[in-house]
Order: structure tokens, then sequence, then C-alpha cells
């Protein structure tokens, strides 16, 4: 299946990348790798991630990739990544 990855977790791994460069750019990109690299694992098993608790939808799930939660849904068509959160930052209302 195919992993869309939408503007907003798009901006979310652009912050991420920019916080972590202040001190470490080699550090950041390792990050940004990692956390986009879990697309193979959504392709394949898009089931394997968790159900999000916040929001209790079957088809909104999570990956985590320390210290970072990956949230996904799952369409018939495709995979939208929808944000890349911190874990420990609270996750908003709607998506």
């Amino acid at each position: 299946m195919t992993v869309h990855w939408t503007n907003t977790a798009n901006a979310h791994l652009v912050a991420i990348y920019e916080y972590i460069a202040k001190d470490s750019p080699r550090y950041a990109l390792r990050m940004v790798d990692k956390l986009t690299a879990r697309s193979k694992q959504i392709a394949q098993f898009p089931y394997s991630g968790r159900i999000v608790p916040e929001y209790e939808l079957n088809e909104v799930r999570e990956i985590i990739e320390y210290p970072y939660r990956i949230i996904y849904r799952i369409k018939q068509e495709q995979i939208d990544v929808l944000a890349v959160i911190h874990g420990s930052r609270l996750l908003p209302e709607n998506l």
C-alpha cells in the first residue's frame, strides 16, 4: 500500500530537523531518516501500529520511533501519515 506524508506531517519533520540541527545537523538528518524509514513498515503492515488512545478509531494508528509518535490513518487506497509528535506532547483534538 502507498504511504502519503501529509503537508502537516512534512512540516513536523522539518521542525524536528531544524530543532535537532541546532546542536547536530548530522544527528538531525539521521532522526528524520529513521522516522521516514518507518513508512516501509506501515506500507507492509498497516495494522502493526496500535490504535491511538486519544482518538480510539481503528483506522487511526501510531508507531513509535522514540521519542516520536508517527500518527497515520489507514484508507482503502493509501495510508496518510497525519503527524509526527514528540511523545511528551499532547495530541490536538483533530488532526
